[in-house]
């Protein structure tokens, strides 16, 4: 159950492994097993085949205090000063702080989650019983700390139990309880003796000064012996306080006594120094919590309160944390006060400075005016979770129902609704009304909540976590992360079903009521006329028309765009691309100029910003497929107090997008309610640039101070002026926005204004971000529209669309596609990150800064990171006058600069690969020679700074040594790897010649996404002066070589991933993000997918192939480990690695990931080069991988996981000298990209996305590939020559090998260069040590493949009758218990199955029954011939990958449910499916289907975007369906029934199209499908249809994409002629 990694014996201080101890039972049943697996994951024994589900044991285990002494401590944590127990630091002055990034990305998490109640309100011990079993089945869903036993957190809220209160009270000698008027406390306290008593101290003067009486401290009984070592380091003393309260008696009254308490508590706790030491879990007279920082199986066991029979209640919260962090702290393992969390809160920073704005506003009569006591809201240095629930806790303390409060913060997607917008309209308004005034609190989440007298659950927009429920005939309701937690009698269930994407289900405890979602809501928006006041007050801007001529001459917008800094690309590449096609420019190859601050030529201030995104904690969004969830709506004017509701707080202005056109920022200006305020944004310089722009940003301020303070509602900062002056510059307006932001907000002035920027200096999508995300609401971005409108008249744009070379567009239609290009563009930059709403992502600073310093940090982007310091505001103003003065000057060119930013040219920006640099290289590796390599060697030396790691220079403590004492290059190059470039992306030639030329040294190549050709695995025997008949498109082969790629890449579009294709890798690598597009999905485009690239894939020709952005079994950190476990189940002889793109926060990731049981990360720097795609991501998003290799290697070593994992890291490597950096900077393997292309023959054109390749490397044509140049023996040379430039470099430090200088950041220093820009540069970062690993890379690099432990297919394989079926192709039939701990069952089995007879050859058949509840990933990568039938119900990602063979699921017999009516399998089933049948008696959960090639499905309803991506094969569902059915579905095709005619408006009609069933070859497939459905699950529903076909026929929907309408099944008039020319065709 314990997700538990292995680790090398090297830890253990005594070499050992510590011994298994004694196995005994508890009173419970509870089979205790005291010993700690090492090797083993999951720990625990193996039950036999053929248990029947009766004899059933939990197995729980804890660590006998004498094991533990062997674990020492990896690494002594140093106790920092950190937040580990208070919320706040220091209580006045936090009201000027904005939030910082830091702070947040150091605590992410992600769980495990449920609750139980008893509907009767009856208190029993039986409920805490099962929360603590349930508990302990979510062990996998947790993380554990290097020791292995620390968990990261779990615990319990119940209401209080005053039976066991009352009878220690006795014991005690103190009278029971006043139940109605006694408050209980349950506290961490300072270790410390005396620090506890000052604590107490405190704490009990703040209770009599608030006319409260302590009754009585109880010191909370625990178990010390079972906390893991690191947890016990920091473990608090735990103590209860009961306090009596006299002078209120409505309940509501005193826990908002008890909570000013709290509050008062921490405020006056703050200053102390063991301040960060008290924290209270709950102070309530309704609730209490207990959790830990402990494992979820020995919760119970440290509380033996939870044994107590005297504990009772009637609900249970249960909640097991994985934090990623896991520098663990106790306070933030939950549930909270209020909720149980398991998600990732993305757009935190925002929220929580909103937050901060808010508090001058906040008031309440129920306060009776002591609001100031109560702040702060929100405390940045605690989890996101830690500050949702301070949120929602200060909303029901004012009065809120708890389900109201969670609407607010995390309302669903309410627009376009089928549903809500026709039968609730009232719902609808609710969600209007609040949205001008909370941001919703944006990312995946499942929030179960509680107040004492209602428990509920609710799930994100998205439906990103899973969220189960059941309710039985004896009045109990569950809700679980996950089915199977606790032994169900099913005949007793009387209701399944699950939590839907913004779904909520609530119980009221007193009148016994559970309340579905829609029921809960209506209740909630009927509580005020909500219609009415929106009605009333809220004002739609609407849109106008954009300007039909040009406002300026074109010498006045020369002269503009000059002064404003652009360049000739971004008006021809950028604007005028937009303008002419609507949608952003593509380009390829990565991004290889200077960081800006880096570079020699001045840049807009926007270049010194990366954009921010989600890997692995949260997913991506996907907007293309699932834009039904994402807004650009904007609110504009003030934000009301909201804790006050009336129809004044609706007042305010709607924009349907932030951009605006000149007419509607005119009629912004009009509008009188918004008493608009225009503030210019000029700096003078005529007293000297010192100082200048600092003053004059400060006197911007106050004027925006002022007109706030005057009324205004909407200040809009404008660079416009009719005449520009050579000596007052604009201010860049990102700047002059987030000065005012940031000023705003820490004069608590924020909230009464909306920012809206008038500029010239914006154009393309990046720059509206940055805008938006430090404050603005919206832009008008006048030059660029002019732009737009000067391109539309000129005569060469004229003349083109004369002569049909270029579509005709209006100049109104030019203005309108370059909006259309900024909005999608917005869309994808919000989703990268995981946000849905603009409204949430304005102010959350979702950026890094790489180049500015801490002066210009502070005064408008406090709060962002930025490692490396740099520019001061007078740098800055130079840089901006730099542009200006172009303006001006006699000489300047009539015609705009190109400053070859994104295109190579002489005199522009430096490229790294550059035409000169390929030439060199070219030179060497295809003569062989080793004076040409110096030359290029010397070139790299020479070149102007480009990368961080040009700022550095090698140092030692060492005399040199000879060469010849050095390791061999034979074992270098072992280390390098190259890139993830997919076959398709470039050609096959290039392909295979870089997989044979990595097989000859010992390195690495990567499949890239996109499977493999099976003729690849095999050695070629048949080489004859260098070619073979086997690849004979190759030249210089040698006998012996392979064309297999070692690492084989699973990405989010799982193309090509077979289990042949998995068994047949040594490492398998998921790719949760690439360096050129991080959070972006990958795409193929149509011309480049000839046949043979779609059958390697499982697809058709002609047709683009898009991967999704996220993997949609990736939501989180636990489902990444999920599928960690499955790569390992399938093939456990592979390495798992995990490729990550640098940014800040990445260390915690890693950890993340370590603890996920992955066995190698890789770091990606934002320069890596791809196939195709969008300018603004190639340029903008991620981070360098030096400052990412660093946080990684040190994170993961004060962490004591740097031994689990081998790192290795790629971006940009070009020399031995890279390789010898990224050494000493921890990476233990090199990965080489782009370079290894130019070194087969690529030339840098730089146009791989338009397939046509002038030397075949990239190019799908035939006629290109022929011209390819390279031959295998060219890439050999040049790793050997990189490996022999590292060992010169080694023997020059003194050293013998890369092993002794890996991780020694003591063998750089700063170089003593001047750049150009600024000396304020600081990389004291990368220079930093925390420590070193404990083992050699080499060891690290040797170790075996991380285990699953023992698992349920083990016990399958070594049962000697499917040995025997196995190796004879026989039939073999067995049933077996299962439990949801058993995950990815079959997949071993298929594994082996695969492993000999490839995914269609086994002949034999295993018929498996399984009977019980199973884990995650059920039937994954099942191949043909294996039947499987499930008697039960499964969890996630049921038949994941699967190629063939048959999966059934069926409930039990005699349910006390309509099994069609219940849920029976969950989220993301089919994902990937390759082949196969599967037949559900019941119902699936979201994104059913997702990306099936090939297999075929009857199911009997399905949630949100059914056969989303789909590419072939075919789905019945025999019920009702979500929203978003068949988005992207480009192959297969899909048939729903229609009983009620409500499918209609939820098929995304993008690409299908929707007809009656008609052809009869189609009717025929339905109804065979249908009738071994029924003979397979005895279906009721299937049945009912094929005895009434005739009436049910015409109720089905066929949903048919394009490359499906002209097959028999789906058209009616097909004949045999077509039939006999397609097979001619595709021959």
């Amino acid at each position: 159950m314990a997700l538990q990694s292995t680790m090398p014996k090297l830890l253990y201080s005594n070499g050992g492994v510590p011994k298994p101890k004694s196995v005994f039972a508890t009173n419970d049943g509870i089979v205790l097993v005291d010993f700690i697996g090492l090797h083993s994951k999951t720990k625990r024994t193996r039950r036999s085949i053929g248990v029947s589900s009766s004899s059933r044991s939990f197995r729980g285990f804890f660590v006998n205090n004498n094991t533990v002494s062997s674990i020492k401590a990896v690494l002594d944590i140093q106790h920092e000063k950190s937040a580990s127990s208070s919320e706040f630091d220091s209580g006045e002055e936090l009201c000027q702080q904005v939030v910082n990034l830091e702070d947040i990305i150091a605590e992410r998490g992600a769980c495990g989650v449920g609750f139980i109640a008893n509907l009767e309100n009856k208190g029993s011990h039986k409920i805490i019983k099962d929360a603590l079993s349930a508990l302990g089945c979510m062990e996998h869903r947790g993380g554990c700390g290097a020791d292995n036993i620390s968990g990261d957190g779990s615990g319990v809220m119940t209401s209080i139990p005053w039976d066991l209160f009352d009878n220690w009270a006795t014991e005690q000698g103190l009278a029971s309880f006043d139940k109605l008027h006694t408050g209980v406390g349950m506290i961490f306290l300072p270790k410390d003796s005396i620090l506890m008593e000052e604590a107490k101290k405190v704490i009990v003067n703040t209770f009599s000064q608030e006319g409260l009486e302590v009754m009585g401290w109880r010191s909370v009984p625990t178990n010390a012996a079972v906390v893991g070592h690191y947890a016990r380091e920091t473990m608090p003393n735990i103590q209860q306080v009961f306090v009596r309260i006299v002078k209120e008696e409505n309940v509501d009254d005193i826990e908002r006594e008890l909570y000013i308490c709290r509050k008062l508590i921490e405020r006056a706790s703050s200053a102390e120094s063991w301040g960060n030491e008290l924290y209270f879990c709950s102070l309530s007279n309704q609730t209490i919590v207990y959790k830990g920082m402990l494992r979820s199986e020995v919760l119970g066991m440290f509380y033996p309160d939870l044994q107590n029979e005297l504990y009772t209640s009637p609900f249970a919260i249960y909640h097991r944390r994985y934090s990623t962090n896991t520098n663990p702290k106790w306070p933030l393992a939950q549930p909270m006060r209020f909720l149980g969390h398991n998600g990732e809160i993305n757009t935190i920073q925002g929220n929580l400075n909103w937050m901060q704005s808010r508090e001058s506003s906040l008031k309440s009569p129920v306060w009776r005016g002591r609001e100031s006591e109560i702040r702060p809201f929100g405390n940045p240095k605690a989890s996101d979770s830690a500050n949702l629930d301070s949120a929602a806790e200060l909303l029901i303390r004012c009065g809120r129902a708890p389900e109201e409060a969670l609407m607010i913060l995390v309302p669903e997607a309410y627009k376009n609704h089928p549903t809500l917008g026709i039968k609730y309209p009232e719902v609808v308004d609710f969600y209007d009304y609040y949205k001008g005034q909370m941001e919703a609190w944006d990312g995946p989440a499942l929030l179960l909540f509680s107040d004492g007298k209602t428990v509920g659950a609710c799930l994100d927009r998205n439906g990103l976590r899973p969220a189960r429920y059941w309710r039985t005939i004896d009045n109990i309701v569950y809700v679980a992360s996950e089915v199977g937690v606790l032994p169900m009698d099913e005949s007793k269930v009387m209701m399944k079903g699950r939590l839907g994407p913004g779904m909520m289900i609530s119980v009221n405890l007193p009148s016994g009521q559970v309340f579905e979602n829609t029921k809960v809501k209506k209740q909630v928006a009927l509580s005020n006329p909500y219609g009415k006041w929106v009605k009333e007050n809220l004002r739609f801007l609407k849109p106008l028309n954009f300007l039909s001529a040009a406002v300026l001459e074109n010498e006045a917008i020369l002269r503009r765009q000059q002064a404003f800094g652009y360049s000739s690309e971004d008006v021809q590449m950028v604007i005028e691309n937009m303008a002419a096609q609507g949608k952003e420019p593509t380009f390829c190859m990565g991004d290889d100029i200077p960081l800006a601050v880096l570079s020699q030529k001045p840049h807009m201030l926007y270049d010194y910003f990366k954009q921010r995104f989600a890997q692995v904690t949260n997913p991506a969004i996907d907007p293309l497929r699932e834009g039904l969830v994402m807004s650009l709506e904007v609110n504009l004017g003030k934000r009301g107090n909201i804790l006050e509701i009336g129809p004044e707080n609706a007042s305010q202005v709607i924009l349907s997008s932030p951009v605006l056109n000149e007419g509607e920022l005119e009629e912004l200006l009009n509008d009188s309610l918004l008493k608009p305020q225009v503030l210019p944004t000029f700096f003078d310089i005529r007293r000297g640039v010192e100082g200048s722009l600092k003053r004059t940003l400060e006197k911007l301020c106050e004027a925006a101070d002022e007109a706030v303070r005057n009324g205004s509602q909407l200040l809009v900062l404008s660079d416009r002026s009719d005449e520009l002056e050579p000596t007052r510059p604009a201010i860049p307006i990102l700047l002059a926005v987030g000065a005012v932001h940031q000023h705003l907000i820490q004069n608590g002035l924020r909230m009464s204004a909306s920012i809206v920027a008038d500029t010239a200096q914006c154009f393309s999508t990046h720059q509206f971000a940055c805008l938006i995300g430090y404050g603005a609401s919206a832009v008008c971005p006048y030059l660029a529209l002019e732009t737009c409108r000067q391109w539309r008249l000129s005569t060469k744009t004229v003349n083109l669309m004369r002569n049909g070379k270029m579509p005709t567009v209006t100049i109104e239609q030019a203005q309108k596609n370059f909006c259309k290009a900024v909005k999608s563009g917005l869309l994808k930059i919000l989703s990268k990150m995981g946000i849905s709403l603009l409204s949430s992502y304005c102010g959350a600073q979702i950026f890094e800064i790489y180049g500015l310093g801490k002066d210009i940090v502070d005064i408008a982007f406090c709060g962002s990171v930025s490692k490396i310091g740099g520019l001061t505001l007078d740098e800055l103003a130079r840089e901006t006058l730099s542009f200006w003065v172009k303006a001006f000057s006699q000489d300047t060119a009539k015609r705009l600069e190109n400053f070859g930013f994104i295109q190579f040219r002489p005199g522009g920006e430096y490229h790294g690969n550059n035409p000169e640099m390929s030439k060199l290289l070219h030179k060497a590796v295809r003569q062989k020679s080793e004076s040409a390599y110096a030359v290029y060697q010397q070139h790299l030396a020479n070149r102007p700074l480009n990368v961080l790691r040009d700022l550095l220079e090698f140092k030692s403590d060492r005399a040199p040594i000879p060469v010849g004492k050095v390791e061999s290059a034979a074992l270098i190059v072992q280390r390098f790897c190259t890139g993830g470039m997919s076959l398709g992306a470039i050609s096959r030639e290039t392909h295979e010649a870089i997989a044979i030329a990595m097989n000859r040294i010992g390195g690495k190549s990567n499949s890239g996404e996109g499977g493999e050709d099976p003729i690849r695995w095999r050695p070629l025997t048949d080489v004859v002066d260098g070619y073979s008949s086997t690849l004979p498109h190759l030249k210089g082969l040698q006998n012996g070589d392979t064309a297999t790629s070692a690492i084989k890449q699973v990405a989010s579009g799982r193309f090509g991933v077979t289990p042949t294709f998995l068994v047949n890798a040594d490492q398998l690598e998921i790719k949760i993000a690439q360096g050129a597009k991080p959070g972006e999905g990958g795409q193929l485009p149509g011309k480049k997918v000839s046949a043979y690239i779609a059958r390697l894939r499982n697809s058709k020709p002609g047709v683009p192939l898009i991967s999704p952005p996220p993997h949609h079994d990736i939501y989180s950190i636990e489902d990444l480990a999920q599928l960690i476990f499955d790569l390992h189940q399938v093939n456990p002889k592979a390495k798992v690695s995990v490729k990550l793109v640098a940014e800040a926060g990445i260390g915690t990731v890693a950890s993340g990931v370590a603890k996920g049981n992955a066995d190698i990360i890789q770091i990606s720097g934002h320069d890596g080069g791809t196939g195709a795609s969008p300018v603004s991501s190639i340029k903008h998003a991620g981070g360098p991988w030096e400052l990412g290799l660093t946080e990684t290697h040190q994170t993961l070593i004060e962490n004591g996981l740097r031994e689990r994992v081998i790192l290795r890291v790629d971006g940009g490597f070009k020399s031995g000298v890279d390789v010898l950096m990224a050494a000493a900077m921890g990476a233990d393997e090199y990965g080489f990209g782009s370079i290894a292309m130019i070194a087969t023959g690529c030339i840098m054109a730089r146009i791989c996305h338009t397939n046509n390749c002038p030397v075949g490397v990239a190019s799908q044509r035939e006629e290109l590939r022929a011209r390819f140049p390279g031959v295998p023996g060219d890439l050999v040379n040049f790793f050997l020559y990189v490996a022999e430039e590292v060992r010169g470099l080694l023997a020059q430090l003194g050293y013998e090998k890369l092993d002794d200088v890996i991780g020694r950041t003591d063998l750089l220093r700063e170089r003593d260069i001047s750049l150009m820009k600024t000396q304020h540069l600081d990389l004291s970062y990368i220079l930093s040590n925390v420590g070193f690993q404990k083992v050699s890379s080499t060891a690290i690099r040797k170790q075996d493949v991380h285990t699953n432990g023992p698992v349920l297919d083990d016990t399958i394989l070594s049962d000697s009758e499917v040995v025997d079926a196995i190796e004879n192709e026989k039939i073999v039939k067995k049933t077996i218990a299962i439990y949801n701990v058993d995950r990815a069952v079959c997949g071993r089995i298929a594994g082996v199955v695969a492993k000999r007879y490839g995914d269609t050859g086994f002949a034999g058949q295993l018929n498996l029954m399984f009977v019980g509840s199973a884990g995650q990933s059920f039937g994954c990568f099942l191949t043909p011939g294996m039947n499987i039938r499930l008697v039960g119900e499964a969890n996630d990602y049921v038949g994941k990958g699967m190629a063939g063979g048959e999966l059934i699921v069926t409930p039990v017999e005699n349910v006390g449910f309509c099994p069609e009516d219940a849920t029976i399998v969950g989220n993301t089933c089919l994902y990937g499916a390759t082949g196969g049948q599967v037949f559900v008696r019941g119902k699936a959960g979201e994104r059913f289907a997702v990306r099936n090639s090939l297999a075929q499905a009857v199911v009997e309803g399905s949630g949100d975007h059914c056969c989303e991506y789909m590419t072939g094969g075919c789905v019945v569902v025999l019920g009702k369906v979500g929203r978003n059915v068949a988005a992207g579905m480009t192959g297969g095709l899909a048939y729903i029934l229609d009983e009620d005619e409500t499918l209609l408006p939820k098929v995304n009609k993008e690409i299908v199209k929707i007809q009656r069933v008609t052809a009869p070859v189609g009717q025929m497939q339905l109804k065979n499908l249908i009738e071994a459905h029924v003979e397979k699950t005895g279906s009721g529903k299937g049945a009912a249809i094929l005895k009434e076909w005739d009436r049910y026929l015409p109720l089905f929907w066929q949903l048919v994409p394009p490359s499906e309408e002209d097959t028999p099944e789906a058209s009616a008039d097909y004949d045999q002629n077509a039939a006999q020319q397609v097979t001619l065709q595709s021959a």
